[in-house]
C-alpha cells in the first residue's frame, strides 16, 4: 500500500515497536517513562531513525498473518517438518461400541519412497547443496522504502526452498523422495467408546519431510443408533409398556439390558413414565473404571378395541374405585375446586 498513508503510518509504528522491543536500554526506559523515554523529541534515549529495520523473528509473526515477510527459523522450508495425520470416521453398532471390537481400515499415506531412502535423487548419486541459497532453502532480498530498508525472505527460486538441487531424481518418486501407498491397518476400539470420541495411532500418518516425524492415524467413532436402547454417556435407557393391571397389581418385568434379560419387579400401583434404576447395567467406562446404570422407564399402555365384556368389567371397576384408589384425580380436581371457588 505505497500509496496509502494510513498504511505507511502503520508501518512507522510497527518498525518504532520493534527498535524498542529489541533493544534492552530502549525498553527499559519505555517501561519506566512510557513513550517519552524512547521519543527523541523529549531527550529521551534514541528513537526511530527510519534507516534500517531486519525484522528477524518479528518477521515470522507478520508472515503467519500476511506473508512475505518469512525471515525467521520457521520460514525453513528444508527444516524438518512433521508429515500429515490421517483423519478417518467408522462407524459402529450399539454392540460395538459397548463391548469393543476390531477394525481393519484401508488407509492412503504418503511414505518415504523405499528405492531413494527419500532423498529424492537416483540410486548411486546424492543431491546437491543449492549454490544460490547455500543450502537454507531461502534468499534475502532487501527494498528501499519511504521509511527506510526492508530485509524480506522468500524461497530460493532455484531450488524451490529445498536448500538441495537434485540432478538425477529417482525415477520411483521422481525425485519428491515420497510416494503415496495405500495400507490395511488393524484398529482395536475399546469397550465403552462414545460418539465422537477418537482413538489416536502415533506416526501411523503420512512421513514426514526433512527427516521430521511422521503424523498420526486419528479415527473417530460414529454409533448407529439402537432400536430399544438409548445411551447417554455410560448409562442407558429403555423405555418398555406395560399393561393397566401390571401396574396396578404390580408385576416381574422380563427387562432387556446390554447384557441380556434380567428379571425386575415393579411394585404395585406403579404410576406411567416411572424410573427404575438397575445400578451397574450400563456400559463399561473406556478407561475400564467400573460400569454406568441402566434406567427403566415404565410406559401404561391403554388398551384398545374392549369387547363388550372387557368394557362391562371396567366400568364395573371404575364404579368401585375410591379416592383412596386415585389420590392423584382427587387432588386434581380439589385443586380446581379451590381455584374457581375464589372467583
Amino acid at each position: 500500500n505505497k500509496d496509502n498513508p494510513e498504511a505507511a503510518e502503520q508501518f512507522k509504528e510497527v518498525n518504532e515497536a520493534y527498535e524498542v522491543l529489541s533493544d534492552k536500554d530502549k525498553r527499559a526506559k519505555y517501561d519506566q517513562f512510557g513513550f517519552a523515554g524512547v521519543d527523541p523529541s523529549y531527550g529521551g534515549a534514541g528513537g526511530f531513525d527510519g534507516s534500517f529495520a531486519d525484522f528477524g523473528d518479528l518477521g515470522d509473526i507478520f508472515g503467519s498473518f500476511f506473508g512475505g515477510f518469512g525471515s525467521g527459523r520457521s520460514s525453513r522450508r528444508n527444516a524438518p517438518q512433521r508429515g500429515e495425520s490421517i483423519h478417518r470416521n467408522i462407524i459402529l453398532s450399539f454392540e460395538e461400541a459397548a463391548f469393543g471390537c476390531e477394525k481393519e481400515l484401508s488407509i492412503e499415506r504418503i511414505e518415504t519412497c523405499d528405492e531413494c531412502g527419500g532423498t529424492g535423487a537416483a540410486p548411486g548419486t546424492s543431491a546437491e547443496t543449492c549454490a544460490n541459497c547455500r543450502g537454507t532453502g531461502t534468499v534475502t532480498q532487501t527494498q528501499r522504502t519511504p521509511l527506510g530498508m526492508f530485509q524480506t525472505q522468500a524461497a530460493c527460486p532455484n531450488c524451490r526452498g529445498t536448500g538441495k538441487i537434485i540432478k538425477k531424481p529417482c525415477s520411483k518418486c521422481g525425485g519428491a523422495g515420497r510416494v503415496r501407498k495405500t495400507r490395511k491397518f488393524k484398529v482395536n476400539i475399546p469397550a465403552g467408546i462414545d460418539e465422537g470420541q477418537s482413538i489416536q495411532q502415533r506416526g501411523q500418518g503420512s512421513a514426514g519431510v526433512n527427516g521430521g516425524p511422521a503424523g498420526d492415524l486419528i479415527v473417530t467413532v460414529s454409533i448407529r443408533p439402537h432400536p430399544i436402547f438409548t445411551r447417554k454417556g455410560q448409562d442407558v435407557l429403555i423405555d418398555i409398556p406395560i399393561s393397566f393391571a401390571q401396574a396396578a397389581l404390580g408385576d416381574t418385568l422380563q427387562v432387556p439390558t446390554v447384557d441380556g434379560r434380567v428379571e425386575y419387579k415393579i411394585p404395585e400401583g406403579t404410576q406411567t413414565g416411572t424410573m427404575f434404576r438397575m445400578k451397574g447395567k450400563g456400559i463399561q467406562n473406556v478407561n475400564g473404571r467400573g460400569r454406568g446404570d441402566q434406567f427403566v422407564r415404565v410406559n401404561i399402555e391403554v388398551p384398545k378395541h374392549l369387547s363388550d365384556k372387557q368394557k362391562k368389567l371396567l366400568r364395573e371397576f371404575e364404579d368401585s374405585a375410591t379416592d383412596t384408589n386415585q389420590s392423584q384425580r382427587k387432588s386434581f380436581w380439589d385443586k380446581v375446586k379451590d381455584a374457581f371457588s375464589e372467583r
